[in-house]
């Protein structure tokens, strides 16, 4: 009686081919469209925003507004007062910093005190935007600012400063310059951590 091979069973998948395709990516992809397009968390290193923010606090990052402006679905989208994290210029030489020596563009955070088209200038120590002293509850009381002349703020530019005013602890427009609203990755006007709190004047 002749015998009769049966054919060779399909090779079975990888069972941690499937793992990855069905919960690694399926759990990678939602994080990674949050985290890009609607919201993040940002860390704060250093002092440059005391006394609102001191080093190791957590911010919420808003991306969400950012984008929706890029595709022309909402007006501007930063106001006055408004924190915002950001990267300066690369035309700046603050741009680059070089840690462990790897040169890199870090992010910074700074408020929004002008936009675009506004007049910003800084007399006898106090920040005047279109002519008007601005109240600063949320700036440092000691220090002093450097005289700075009147200036407007181009078109698609904002101005910024730390809520730390004391000279030389931050490093912020009346160095660099006004910041392009391209470069700034969102608003963070809400607190995290240690305590929620919105950043808000």
């Amino acid at each position: 009686m002749q015998r009769v091979t049966p054919p060779p069973a399909p090779p079975e998948r990888s069972s941690w081919r499937e793992f990855w395709r069905t919960w690694v990516l399926g759990a990678l992809l939602p994080v990674y469209l949050i985290t890009t397009f609607l919201a993040t968390f940002a860390r704060v290193n250093g002092e440059s925003m005391a006394p609102t923010l001191h080093s190791g606090e957590l911010l919420l990052l808003l991306k969400a507004p950012r984008w929706l402006h890029a595709w022309h679905l909402t007006g501007p989208y930063l106001k006055r007062g408004d924190v915002v994290v950001f990267r300066i210029s690369a035309d700046s030489p603050y741009a680059f910093e070089t840690v462990y020596g790897v040169r890199h563009r870090p992010y910074n955070v700074k408020r929004v005190v002008a936009l675009a088209g506004d007049t910003v200038r800084i007399q006898d120590g106090k920040l005047l935007v279109n002519g008007h002293e601005v109240a600063e509850s949320y700036a440092s009381q000691e220090g002093y600012m450097n005289e700075q002349p009147e200036q407007v703020v181009p078109a698609g530019k904002v101005w910024v400063l730390g809520d730390n005013r004391r000279l030389g602890d931050s490093l912020d427009s009346r160095a660099y310059g006004p910041v392009d609203v391209r470069d700034v990755a969102g608003t963070a006007n809400v607190r995290l951590w240690p305590a929620p709190t919105s950043l808000r004047p």
